[in-house]
């Protein structure tokens, strides 16, 4: 009868899959700060994760989608759909805020540019 191998633990990831698993949870935190400073509209708080967004973008630049395992995957995605939903919640308060600057102007029609003949 032939002996059966079992390895005596799950190999261990990469090494480099640490850091990126960590900066995707990192960003999801930033992302979720980001969606609360928007329902407060705290103009700080939104700037801060502004920055640290760019941060993290910075330190995973250089990793392309091969170098990403399941977590990541899910860890990517989860990402993305918060950012999604938070570019949206700007959209509308965006859109509301120019809906509002509107109302109080009423629609303000630019001046259409005509050619004029210089006089001498």
């Amino acid at each position: 009868m032939a002996d059966i191998l079992v390895p005596a633990a799950t190999p261990a990831r990469p090494p480099h899959d640490a850091p990126l698993a960590s900066n995707l949870r990192q960003m999801i935190a930033v992302l979720e700060r980001e969606r609360q400073a928007l329902a407060a509209l705290d103009a700080d708080d939104l700037i801060g994760a502004a920055r640290d967004k760019e941060a993290l973008c910075d330190a995973m630049a250089s990793i392309g989608p091969q170098a990403l395992d399941g977590e990541s995957r899910s860890l990517a995605e989860t990402a993305r759909q918060l950012n999604e939903v938070n570019r949206r919640v700007r959209n509308l308060l965006a859109a509301n805020v120019a809906a509002r600057i509107e109302a109080l102007g009423g629609t303000r029609r630019r001046p259409r540019a005509t050619y004029t003949p210089a006089r001498a």
